[in-house]
């Protein structure tokens, strides 16, 4: 299992990618293993504003549905339509191709409070 050490991550298996104000998410290499084959992926809505811990989206796979939770405060700012097409990118390539949205973050302060790759791998057992 990838656990990068320049992400960051949440407790619930979301991971971000902190550039100046805005912050990519995706789900982990853990969370994509777990859920299996990814069918359908439903994308938060660009300009939703969300708090930490608030559901964003849905991934489905073969074996279930599993909510998408914000890591961070913010506002949505962009998402990967390319995930309507192709949810298999969450799959392939977790933390690149298969990222879900951009959040415009309410303070640089909230990511230190996610867990780095260390923490993360304690929190999977690897």
């Amino acid at each position: 299992m990838q656990i990068p050490e320049n992400l960051r991550y949440s407790n619930d298996h979301e991971w971000t990618d902190s550039s100046g104000e805005r912050v990519k998410v995706g789900i982990t290499d853990y969370a994509q293993d777990a859920l299996g084959d990814v069918v359908f992926v439903q994308l938060p809505v660009v300009g939703t504003v969300v708090a930490a811990g608030d559901p964003i989206g849905e991934v489905e796979s073969t074996k279930s549905v599993s909510e998408i939770y914000a890591p961070v405060s913010g506002t949505v700012c962009t998402i990967n339509d390319a995930l309507t097409s192709g949810p298999e990118l969450i799959n392939s390539d977790p933390y690149g191709a298969g990222w879900i949205c951009e959040i415009e973050v309410e303070g640089s302060e909230q990511l230190s409070q996610l867990l780095d790759a260390q923490g993360y791998g304690i929190l999977t057992n690897n």
